[in-house]
Order: structure tokens, then sequence, then C-alpha cells
């Protein structure tokens, strides 16, 4: 990822990460940060009695988030002081803000680290499943945004590197269809409106990147889970396929499909999926 808005934007989103650990979970302190230049330079604190946890950068194998980067799993301790399971690298940082209890989230895309959220008290608190189960729900929605904007910042720079007439070579174009397909069977998992609302923005973008130049006006208005089923049908995939795809029964897929091809006037499949590209409602 590169570009001063991106970064801004990836910044923003471990904030909004930060202040939701403290909202929807029972700790009162929670930072992150994501990995840059080989280590987590931790851009946003919420509840922080004093300025300690500021300037903290971690490094892999170092500290509990460190370890936890390492590891690719959450660590939690609730003695942070007086644990042997960690180096103590960051002591000052942490004892100096008063913490005992910490729990450290690595934020993992495509087997790989791309940063850490933490979640903290100042006193020894339970480790039960009301405390982090939220915490680890927050972990991954970020971790899911953070990988569509990677996917969609891919796919940018191979439509302007590649040499098509249409800006975007075959293969490229494949990838992209593979990535809305999949961003479709995300978002319809997510209960979330405003998270929801975001990766819509993300479908926007991707759809803006297959087609500049939108269709008509009178493009039909399809439902979500009619996209869904489209978008994925669009690879070619069969009605089982689709339906294992997005946790629907085979004949819910043939009923969707069936009224996509109805609203698109589409007498098979095939037609469907290639006028849903002409009207930009898929890619």
């Amino acid at each position: 990822m590169n570009g001063v808005d991106t970064v801004g934007s990836e910044a923003d989103l471990v904030a909004r990460a930060v202040r939701d650990l403290v909202r929807r979970t029972r700790f009162p302190v929670a930072f992150g940060g994501l990995l840059t230049s080989g280590e987590v330079t931790v851009t946003a604190i919420v509840g922080n009695r004093t300025k300690s946890l500021e300037g903290l950068r971690v490094q892999p194998r170092r500290g509990l988030g460190g370890r936890a980067l390492t590891e690719l799993r959450p660590r939690m301790t609730q003695d942070y002081g007086a644990s042997q399971q960690i180096t103590h690298d960051y002591d000052g940082f942490v004892l100096g803000e008063g913490l005992r209890t910490l729990l450290a989230i690595p934020l993992v895309i495509s087997g790989r680290p791309r940063g850490v959220l933490y979640a903290g008290a100042w006193e020894e608190s339970p480790a039960e499943g009301v405390t982090t189960a939220p915490a680890l729900q927050i972990a991954d929605a970020l971790t899911t945004e953070l990988r569509i904007r990677e996917e969609v910042e891919r796919r940018l720079l191979a439509a302007a590197s590649a040499d098509s007439p249409t800006g975007m070579s075959a293969p490229a174009r494949e990838h992209l269809r593979e990535s809305f397909a999949e961003l479709r069977s995300v978002a319809s998992l997510i209960e979330d409106p405003a998270l929801r609302e975001r990766l819509a923005g993300v479908e926007r973008r991707l759809l803006e990147l297959a087609a500049p130049t939108r269709g008509s006006a009178e493009a039909a208005r399809l439902s979500p889970r009619e996209r869904d089923v489209l978008s994925s049908a669009a690879l070619g995939r069969t009605n089982a396929q689709v339906a294992d795809a997005l946790g629907l029964r085979e004949s819910t897929v043939k009923a969707y499909l069936g009224a996509a091809m109805a609203k698109l006037d589409a007498p098979t499949r095939h037609a469907a999926v290639s006028r849903a590209r002409r009207d930009g409602l898929i890619p």
C-alpha cells in the first residue's frame, strides 16, 4: 500500500477499532498500530491515564505484542509485570501506564502480520469469553477491511500497468471478479450497518475499476442477494458451488438466480451475467 491518502485511511481504521475496543469490551484502555518497516508503530490510544504509551514501537518476538505478531495468534497475560512468557523490552511503556492485564491481538492477512491491537486494564481482569470475544470480532472486522483495501489497491495498480485497450488485462479482470465475489460473500455475513456501508463503498470502487463508463440509467435493480449469486455465478460456478460459497441452499440459489434473470430479461444465467456486467452491476 502506498500514498498519503491510503495510509491515512488505514490509520483511521485502526483508530476506529481502538475506540470500539473500549466501547464494546470491559477493557478500559486500548491501543494499536500497523506493521511498517519491520515494527508496529502505535498510532491510536484510547482510555490512557498517562502519556507512557505514546511513541511505542513493537518489534516481532519482543514483548506480548511482538510474540502475538510472530505466533500469529492472540496472547494475553493477567499479570504483565510478573510474566515470564514474554520479554520485557516495553515495560517502561506498559507499566508506566500501570497496566496489569494486557491482551494483544495480531492482525493477520494471508498468513502475514499487518499489525497489533491491544486491550488492557490496570487491575487483574478475568479472561472470560464475554471480555475477549468482542475484541476478537473487532480485530477480525479490521483485518477484513485491510485485506479488501489491499486487494483493491493491487487491482488498481494492475489496471494502470495493463496493456489492453480497456486498461486491464484478462487475468487482472478475472482476479477482480474473484475479489468482488469474495467481497460480496464477506459482506453478506456482516451485521454491523456501518461496516456494511463501508464495504459497499469498496464495492463501488471495484465496479468503477471494472467499468469506468457505467451502464444506462435503466439498469435493473438487483437485491443484494441477487448480486451475490450473480457475482459468484460469473466465476463459472455451478449452483451447488455458489450455494457452498454463500452458505445458502441450492434451491435458494436457483430462486435468486431466477429472479435476477427475470429482472435482467435474460433467458439464461450466462446472459444474465453478461447483462449485469454491461449495466455495471458486477465486474
